[in-house]
């Protein structure tokens, strides 16, 4: 089996936010991470060469092979920026429907810029999100 790309890593995670282009990716970009090492209380990783993460958790693929992995965590890529939060967010549904302008995927939720959702509710997300036990 081939290893996973996104792996934990001692990359800075200021140094890669101030590298980002565009601006309101890299104004975006350490608002939520202040955000995220808030909720979190601890300063987070870089995962791969663009991700935050924050917290450790267990995947498990198909084959049942078992790796670590970022329990949260966020990017600030080109088009948009990527939160990775809990996987599902059907639960949630109350909550999104609050949030603003966004999209999701499995586990993913992406947005365009922070001005366009409700901060407060995503915090709660991300709270939760945290949080969460399976």
């Amino acid at each position: 089996m081939t290893e996973i790309k996104t792996q934990k890593n001692d990359g800075n995670i200021l140094q890669f936010l101030n590298l980002v282009e565009h601006k309101t990716r890299k104004r975006d970009g350490l608002v939520l991470y202040d955000l995220f090492c808030d909720i979190c209380k601890e300063p987070g990783d870089m995962w791969g060469q663009s991700i935050i993460g924050f917290g450790n958790t267990k995947i498990q693929y198909a084959n049942g092979s078992v790796t670590d992995f970022l329990k949260i965590g966020f990017s600030p890529r080109k088009q948009y920026i990527a939160l990775y939060l809990i996987s599902g967010f059907a639960q949630y549904d109350q909550l999104l429907s609050k949030l603003g302008k966004h999209k999701t995927s499995k586990a993913c939720l992406y947005i365009n810029k922070l001005a366009d959702i409700d901060l407060q509710v995503l915090q709660e997300l991300i709270t939760l999100s945290f949080h969460y036990e399976p």
